[in-house]
């Protein structure tokens, strides 16, 4: 079968190899070839060398690359000589390959990773402009869509609903999870000594304003004036000037660290010596960091968006940009307190286990799959 993939990801060309930031990884896109065989995958290109630690080179002989964006033609005729189409949503390329699919009476599938609305009304002044025609476009994509993948449980699921054939299957897969993770945890918040700080991490980009740090430094800097003792942990690559600033305009630049981009093996040792995990973002589909960090023990807090409510205690959120309330549950956070969510975040994270939504979303794909020939 020749299937085609379609969405916005942006490929990274590199001595004439693509590599890519994650989303798409080698052993992302090996999940397609596997049920489907031969996958193009249609998407931006950019040829630029990153300091990133955590790219993933493209290996997988069954996939093709081609760039999409500057040739939408490309794109038309690809979708016209397959046999199948994935969509990826939201993104520009996803909407216009599944009006491709349909002129063509192709077979297709959506995912549905995130929400449109969320992601232009908090990228910029001309993203508000054009999020309610972006919502509603996509809304009504999906409504008539006989497959859809939902990552999340229920957020997508109620700002996107179908009428189509469609399970919720996280993105998000763990392949490190041990019991002893758990017990470490619960020793290391017993054995936390007083006058140490409590460290709080988050793993974003440092120089995307949604990604929300900047709410965790202003609590941390008001905290500090009320007495109590946090620092800030911040693991992303980008410029970190606007972050920095804050800070120090705070005087609180001691207690925020920007630690940079870590590679993903390096990331659970992170997460095993901070206290905290905070996802303060705006905009989220079902944060894989946020899960990782929960499969480690971490007691975790988290703004009110995307799939965020689905996996973190009432308690433990915040609505998006409320220093306050981040605040009253720092101050909440007493060690009976941290050990109760450390082992709730645990149990979870269990549901996100490789061999469990492996299971799950190939015996979707499959199902699409058989349909395609029917």
């Amino acid at each position: 079968m020749n299937l085609v993939f379609v969405h916005d990801h942006k490929f990274r060309i590199i001595d004439g190899e693509y590599y890519s930031t994650g989303g798409l990884s080698n052993d992302v896109l090996t999940r397609y070839t596997n049920i489907f065989g031969n996958v193009t995958v249609i998407c931006r290109t950019v040829s630029k060398q990153l300091n990133d630690n955590n790219l993933s080179k493209i290996t997988n002989k069954n996939v093709k690359i081609i760039e999409g964006y500057n040739n939408r033609s490309i794109m038309k005729e690809a979708i016209r000589n397959s046999d199948a189409v994935i969509a990826r949503l939201p993104s520009v390329l996803g909407s216009k390959a599944v009006r491709y699919a349909k002129n063509f009476s192709k077979p297709y599938l959506i995912e549905v990773v995130g929400c449109s609305w969320d992601s232009y009304w908090n990228h910029s002044i001309k993203g508000k402009i054009v999020a309610p025609h972006f919502f509603f476009r996509m809304k009504e994509i999906v409504k008539h869509a006989p497959y859809i993948l939902y990552v999340t449980t229920k957020f997508l699921q109620k700002k996107y609903p179908c009428i189509g054939r469609n399970i919720g299957c996280s993105d998000v897969v763990l392949f490190d999870y041990d019991s002893q993770s758990i017990r470490n945890r619960v020793q290391s918040i017993s054995n936390k000594k007083k006058d140490l700080p409590i460290i709080i991490g988050t793993i974003a980009a440092v120089d995307v304003k949604y990604k929300g740090q900047e709410y965790i430094i202003k609590a941390i800097a008001k905290l500090k004036q009320e007495g109590y003792n946090f620092e800030y942990h911040l693991v992303g690559g980008g410029k970190s000037d606007y972050l920095r600033l804050i800070a120090k305009k705070l005087n609180v630049e001691d207690n925020v660290k920007f630690l940079g981009t870590l590679p993903h093996h390096e990331v659970f040792n992170y997460l095993d010596n901070i206290d905290i995990y905070a996802q303060p973002s705006k905009v989220e589909g079902l944060p894989r960091a946020l899960v990782e960090a929960m499969s480690r023990g971490c007691p975790a807090i988290g703004a009110m968006s995307g799939g965020i409510p689905e996996l973190l205690d009432e308690s433990c959120i915040f609505h998006k940009g409320a220093v306050h309330e981040i605040c009253e549950i720092l101050k909440s956070f007493t060690k009976d307190k941290m050990k109760k969510e450390a082992e709730r975040s645990f149990s979870i994270a269990e549901n996100y286990k490789k061999v469990i939504l492996d299971e799950r979303r190939d015996a979707f794909y499959n199902e699409f799959a058989e349909s395609v020939g029917n």
